[in-house]
């Protein structure tokens, strides 16, 4: 049976009503039948049927044994570290999620977990990075905003050999592209508020766990801390993984449509998609992804942040935005956006550039994306009206 039909019945029929959709359980709380005997449900921070639907099908999805949903895609890497204690190490992606990065200096570094930051695109990074101290090795493939590709299971053999656990982001290719536990990693997360709802209209996170032991330890972190995903969001992701194949499969198509236009635009000087064949892990992302995603980066000629500003102040379609993933096409500037949380020679050495724009390449007709920006590229060397005013969060 294809990945596709197994996906889609996956989702169960309720076996109460034979409703084809699964019920929205909004309760707190479940009577029970005498101290401690119950139907499998005490109190909803614990466990909610909704929530569990999900849990199993994201599990099923990443080839997972347990699943946990979170509030935000933060509150899931916040669980990951919590199974962390001071004096750990944590060695990281260098292009990494301006969110993470905040999460894990601001946050975790006062209480001695430490993280060294290293371009794990080069296997040999990350084995000279290793310390003993080093217990978690965090990845994105592909980054964000670059589009970096990490070898996941050369990496993973790594972590094996020295006991240290592999936690892989795949928020970016979501499991219709990429099912990094199947090439060896222990931990995947993903801020499904992107792709897996699809519909920009829910904030979750999710964690999925190779283990059943070390599912469990994170479903303990979940209900300790009380981070959970509430009923109506668990069925709202539920409702987009039904046609996250379709999606990814058309974001795809759409992004590889613009990274060929943009190479060969006169005002773009860089593109990042692991799609192109210029594109430095091209032959990485080609055999651990079945296609290459909904994003698009690519830097100006006139490497400024006024430049890029004027761009992503000017687009029609693409609608300036912090989040990704959903039907409509969004772009940002990360440099003032999403990853302005990161100090700027960091964030550059990196290769987040002042003029960098990050596009998530919607559902619309390519034909029309492309119409819009080459429009928003041509006021670059354009007398321009005074563009709107963001305030960005």
């Amino acid at each position: 049976m294809s990945t596709v039909t197994e996906l889609i019945h996956s989702i169960p029929v309720d076996p109460l009503t034979g409703a084809i959709s699964v019920p929205i359980y909004q309760t707190s709380t479940y009577v029970q039948e005498a101290p401690g005997v119950n139907k499998g449900y005490d109190y909803a921070r614990s466990n909610n049927p909704t929530r569990e639907t999900l849990e199993n099908i994201i599990a099923q999805l990443e080839g997972g044994a347990q699943a946990s949903a979170f509030g935000s895609g933060l509150a899931a890497i916040d669980a990951v570290v919590k199974l962390l204690q001071s004096g750990d190490e944590i060695l990281a992606v260098d292009d990494i999620y301006g969110g993470a990065f905040r999460q894990f200096t601001h946050i975790y570094q006062k209480f001695g977990i430490n993280v060294n930051y290293v371009d794990t695109t080069d296997v040999a990074n990350v084995l000279d990075g290793i310390t003993p101290q080093t217990k978690l090795i965090w990845l994105e493939t592909p980054t964000n905003p670059t589009l970096k590709i990490s070898d996941i299971a050369a990496i993973a053999k790594i972590a094996q050999q020295h006991n240290i656990l592999l936690c892989v982001d795949n928020t970016f290719a979501s499991p219709a592209l990429q099912q990094p536990i199947l090439l060896g990693a222990d931990i995947v997360i993903h801020s499904a508020t992107k792709y897996l709802g699809g519909h920009s209209d829910l904030i979750a996170g999710l964690v999925v766990c190779r283990t059943k032991e070390l599912g469990e330890q994170i479903k303990f972190i979940q209900n300790a801390c009380g981070a959970i995903l509430s009923p109506f969001d668990s069925w709202l992701v539920i409702r987009g993984l039904e046609t996250l194949h379709l999606r990814v499969q058309q974001h795809s198509a759409n992004a590889l449509e613009l990274a060929e236009f943009l190479q060969a635009h006169p005002a773009v000087d860089k593109v990042y998609y692991p799609g192109l064949k210029t594109h430095l892990n091209h032959e990485i992302a080609a055999r651990q992804q079945s296609a290459f995603g909904g994003i698009v980066t690519f830097t100006l000629k006139n490497d400024t942040e006024d430049a890029a500003k004027k761009v992503v102040c000017n687009t029609r379609l693409f609608k300036l935005a912090e989040s990704l993933g959903g039907v409509k096409s969004l772009l940002c500037h990360p440099a003032t956006m999403t990853h302005k949380s990161i100090p700027a020679e960091k964030r550059r050495a990196a290769g987040v550039q002042d003029s960098l724009i990050r596009l998530s390449v919607g559902l619309e007709q390519a034909a029309d994306l492309k119409a819009d920006i080459i429009q928003a590229l041509d006021k670059l060397n354009k007398a321009v009206q005074e563009p709107r005013v963001f305030e960005y969060q």
